[in-house]
């Protein structure tokens, strides 16, 4: 499992400002404010994002897709739990696999690899064959805000 640690907060900060987020760099050993799964996994509050260097690459980017995938004035409002829909739920997972490839040293497909071994589960079996078969109405969701 790749950690931010691996890669550094400066790449990961740099993408989330481009879509107007905050990254906060938690001490190794504090809790992770706004942590929905607790343990190691990024917390969202608001349009920040809080992320350890024991954090999961994949963590990192799917919670700082919920708040990119919600229009601007429903973001304030966040606090540790994003959303109850499919849609949104469907369109930060494929947000976060097309984000990966910004970064130095990630990329999709040791996302998806990533998303698999924590336990992301699709009806056809892995993260890139929902990727690369199932997720049309994921992809037309992001195009219809602005997103892809």
């Amino acid at each position: 499992m790749l950690r931010v640690g691996e890669i550094g907060f400066d790449a990961p900060r740099a993408l989330l400002a481009r879509h107007g987020l905050t990254l906060v760099t938690v001490a190794d050993g504090e809790a992770i404010p706004g942590s929905f799964w607790g343990d190691t996994e990024a917390g969202i509050i608001g349009t920040t994002v809080y992320a350890r260097a024991d954090t999961p690459v994949h963590s990192l980017l799917h919670e700082a897709c919920h708040l990119i995938v919600l229009p601007e004035d429903k973001r304030a409002l966040v606090h540790t739990d994003a959303t109850d829909s499919i849609e949104e739920e469907d369109a930060t997972c494929y947000l976060q696999i097309v984000l990966a490839d910004a970064l130095p040293g990630v990329g999709s497909t040791r996302l998806m690899e990533d998303m698999d071994r924590w336990g992301y589960t699709y009806r056809l079996g892995s993260t890139r064959a929902w990727f690369e078969q199932d997720a049309t109405e994921a992809r037309a969701f992001l195009i219809d805000r602005g997103l892809l």
